[in-house]
């Protein structure tokens, strides 16, 4: 049971308002039952509940969780707020564990609401967030509590974003639009990066008003927005119709001859766009080669990184995933045709390149599709499932690991390419003239990457990463793939870099 102390704050004309506490519970008990029975790593319900009330003191310093041999306790400037016998989580069922929990914490935090005007101040959301930020501390770095506003932004940015195709920032004295996405609203109607936004909805806007547009300018998908803007002196009103817009992220043009690709992300329409701009490279002259520009994307959906690399594969694993759950365990395998014709491929990566970018690159490497060139990449390798709750928020709980299908994992020590360039110009010219040579100058630390495994020490992690260091990535990448994709010996022997 739960004992639930008085409030202990000082006397007050109005006596504070009501928690939310069933919502609380509801929303609590749905994601402490994610994190039982599917985070990679596995926790005791006591634990979760200590951490989750070391949020409150985050909040408020005055409050101390106390967990003991028999109960959890909450004290407040030293004095006793509430406590739990531990009994009443001592259910091995991740269900019924959860439903405990979720009633234990909200009443918890009730009594924290009722104590402290910081905590109030904060609102609930706030405070079981500030709860799941410690939880997650102790787990790993990417899972997540979304309040309601944090997950609709969350899904715009994974499925597209109901709006107008423009984003206005401050410059100087004015909103000024500084990009425009290609064929979405705005653009249909001639709005260009450099116009000066004025109002919109007839409401005045100035440098000072930046948050106040963005509110204005977002809205329901298929409503209307009517924009004053200036280019040149004149003025002009747009009205624009609200729709979905996926952010671009492709882009290609042909160099040397030589089909470029630039992939920033990977949203709903990354495959769609992909296979475009290879039949569309492909279909007057083929090129000598394609370069697959990962650098500085962070990744996205990852159906859309199996997708890119099945793009490039004709059959076989592309990945592998590992968890504690039994829905965890996957293979994802190509079974499509390889849209570049086998032709050299050259895959740039740096520092910043990371999960579902990793993945591509990790596939297209392990199957010797492609050479990797850059520098290691970010190693993010875990999977985060999103779960709707009860309060229209999220929570992202990593559940799963990625790994090649030899069994490396790219958490914790990323893609290693086969030509390194963050060393310098001076490493990078001789892993050239090594290649041409027919040596691989990466090949060792490709043989201890492929023996590693998910357990690995992040010692030894640290010591492969170190081999070709992360950086950002530099002019001399597209340099390098060039160079290789227009000597066939050296393309061979980097390829055959990473061991059958």
């Amino acid at each position: 049971m739960l004992l639930l102390a008085g409030w202990l704050g000082p006397a007050a004309a109005q006596p504070p308002a009501a928690f939310p506490r069933d919502m609380a519970q509801r929303v609590l008990a749905e994601s402490m039952r994610l994190v039982l029975e599917r985070h990679l790593e596995p926790a005791t319900p006591a634990s979760l509940a200590l951490w989750s009330l070391r949020g409150l003191a985050v909040l408020d310093p005055r409050f101390d969780p106390v967990l003991t041999e028999t109960e959890l306790r909450l004290q407040f400037q030293d004095r006793p707020l509430s406590a739990l016998p531990l009994e009443g989580l001592a259910t091995a069922d991740p269900a019924a564990a959860a439903e405990s929990l979720g009633f234990a914490l909200s009443r918890f935090y009730e009594a924290a609401w009722l104590g402290s005007p910081a905590v109030r101040r904060a609102g609930m959301e706030r405070v079981i967030a500030s709860g799941f930020d410690e939880v997650f501390n102790h787990l790993d770095p990417y899972s997540r509590y979304l309040t309601p506003a944090e997950a609709r932004a969350a899904r715009e940015r994974r499925v597209g974003q109901s709006g107008l195709g423009l984003r206005v920032a401050v410059q100087g004295r004015f909103l000024v639009v500084v990009a425009v996405t290609p064929d979405g609203p705005a653009d249909l109607e001639g709005v260009q990066v450099g116009d000066r936004l004025l109002a919109v909805d007839g409401r005045a806007l100035g440098p000072r008003d930046p948050g106040l547009a963005a509110s204005l300018l977002e809205g329901p998908e298929g409503s209307t927005v009517a924009l004053t803007l200036s280019r040149n002196g004149r003025r002009r009103e747009v009205t624009l119709l609200r729709e979905m817009v996926v952010p671009e992220t492709v882009a290609s043009e042909r160099r040397s001859d030589i089909l470029w690709i630039r992939l920033t992300g990977f949203s709903t329409l990354t495959e769609r766009r992909i296979t475009a701009a290879l039949v569309d490279g492909f279909a007057e002259q083929v090129p000598r080669g394609v370069v697959l520009d990962l650098r500085g994307n962070r990744g996205g959906l990852l159906n859309q990184a199996i997708a890119v690399a099945d793009a490039f594969l004709a059959e076989g694993e592309v990945a592998r995933t590992e968890g504690r759950h039994p829905d965890a365990a996957r293979s994802y395998r190509a079974g499509g045709q390889d849209l570049a014709l086998g032709l050299p491929l050259v895959v740039l990566v740096d520092g910043r390149t990371a999960s579902a970018a990793e993945i591509v690159a990790m596939a297209l490497a392990e199957r010797r599709r492609a050479v990797v060139v850059g520098s290691a990449t970010m190693g993010k390798g875990l999977i985060q499932l999103v779960a709707p709750l009860p309060n229209r928020g999220e929570l992202l709980v990593t559940w799963s690991q990625l790994v090649a299908p030899s069994g490396w994992p790219i958490q914790g020590l990323g893609v290693l390419p086969a030509l390194c360039t963050s060393l310098g110009p001076r490493v990078l010219d001789a892993g050239l003239r090594q290649l041409a040579g027919g040596e691989a100058p990466m090949a060792a630390a490709h043989a201890r990457q492929r023996a590693a495994r998910p357990s690995a020490p992040a010692s030894e992690l640290a010591a492969l990463r170190g081999t070709c260091p992360p950086a950002e990535g530099r002019s001399a990448d597209a340099s390098a793939a060039q160079a290789l994709i227009e000597a066939p010996a050296a393309y061979a022997a980097a390829l055959a870099s990473l061991p059958p």
